[in-house]
């Protein structure tokens, strides 16, 4: 049973999956990798002897029993990078996971229909509110959403998409011994009962250290056939998901927010480097190239608009029109205005074409 030679290598903290890789393209055999001894790692190019020592010096701590064991115990499912059913798009990644740790219905989710969300952990109510929407908006399709499980935009994209029915995949930085943040081990549970999954590539023992989580979104994007990115400041995990999904050639898109926060700078350097601007979820299906939904269930609500809301909707009834016409007609005072119209875009409402004008959608 080779298994168990990928989940001892897994269980080696000194190591990473880019030296198993390197070991088992080398070797051609997982277990023959695992058992090499010093002369045969020294032929591997690139490989320096005190990698080596120290992989042997660890490896010889690991009991391949005992650590397969460690994870059936557990009740953790698992995949190795040999198995077949290991998930298309994560394997075309540069890097992707040696084994992949599951609790859940991981193949129960559309792994071909997968959509990654992610943003600040410190998220506006705003950013919160137009991720409910646009998952809401998704509602009936087979879609999956992915996300990392932390807090702010991570947790309420997985809420939000298990309130619209949708499956949801939660990407932790750590092994399955370990809730981080300890707030979310009631969503956890509820990623899974609601027929999601919970993954890592971690051994259940391994902390949520800091160096993990950078690693960790390499999954979430690379998983995903697109990544949604909601709020990002110029320094943030969700601008390195944002720029792993670049690199993984996979599609890009941004939520627009208000200018005035700072959570916004990297939502908008991505948008002017190219990156697909997204006001309804008609956009994200059009971005990966997806059959669009029914007309009737993109239908969007107008009941409930504000005063405000209704007066723009009222002054581009007709025809569209710059920022300036809507303002002098509705007599709303420059920041109101610019606040309600983004509100409006996020709602699918309106939308923004050449420069500063609007449209009714």
């Amino acid at each position: 049973m080779k298994n168990k030679f990928w989940i001892a290598f897994s269980a080696i903290e000194q190591i990473d999956s880019s030296f198993i890789h390197r070991l088992y393209n080398y070797f051609g055999d997982i277990e023959e990798a695992f058992n090499a001894d010093i002369r045969e790692l020294s032929q591997i190019d690139g490989l320096s002897v005190k990698r080596a020592e120290t992989f042997l010096r660890e490896r010889d701590k690991i009991e391949p029993d005992k650590v397969l064991y460690g994870v059936e115990n557990r009740g953790i499912s698992y995949v190795t990078l040999e198995d077949e059913n290991y998930p298309t798009m994560l394997k075309q990644i540069a890097d992707p996971p040696a084994v992949l740790y599951y609790k859940g219905e991981l193949f129960d989710c559309n792994l071909d229909r997968t959509l990654a969300v992610v943003g600040s952990r410190k998220s506006t109510y705003h950013a919160k509110e137009a991720v409910r929407k646009l998952l809401s908006e998704l509602t009936g399709t087979d879609i999956c959403i992915v996300s990392g499980l932390a807090s702010g935009i991570d947790t309420t994209a997985h809420e939000a998409a298990i309130e619209s029915n949708l499956k949801t995949i939660g990407v932790i930085a750590s092994g399955f011994d370990f809730v981080y943040p300890a707030s979310n081990e009631k969503l956890y549970e509820k990623i899974e009962k609601y027929g999601g999954a919970v993954v890592s590539e971690y051994y259940p023992t391994f902390q949520p250290l800091k160096f993990r989580f950078p690693q960790r979104n390499r999954i979430v994007s690379g998983l995903s056939y697109g990544t949604l990115v909601a709020e990002a400041s110029l320094r943030s995990g969700a601008l390195i998901t944002a720029n792993l999904c670049l690199e993984q050639g996979r599609e890009l898109m941004c939520v627009p927010g208000l200018i005035s926060n700072p959570n916004t700078e990297g939502i908008y350097k991505l948008l002017k480097n190219g990156a697909a601007l997204v006001t309804n979820a008609g956009d994200i299906l059009e971005a990966l190239n997806w059959e669009v939904k029914p007309a009737e269930q993109l239908k969007i609500d107008l009941n409930g608009l504000t005063d405000n809301e209704q007066k723009i909707l009222d002054a581009i009834e007709v025809e569209e029109k710059g920022f300036d016409e809507i303002a002098s007609e509705t007599k709303i005072n420059t920041v109101d205005l610019l606040t309600n119209l983004t509100t409006m875009e996020l709602k699918g409402i309106i939308k923004q074409v050449t420069g500063d004008r609007y449209k009714r959608v």
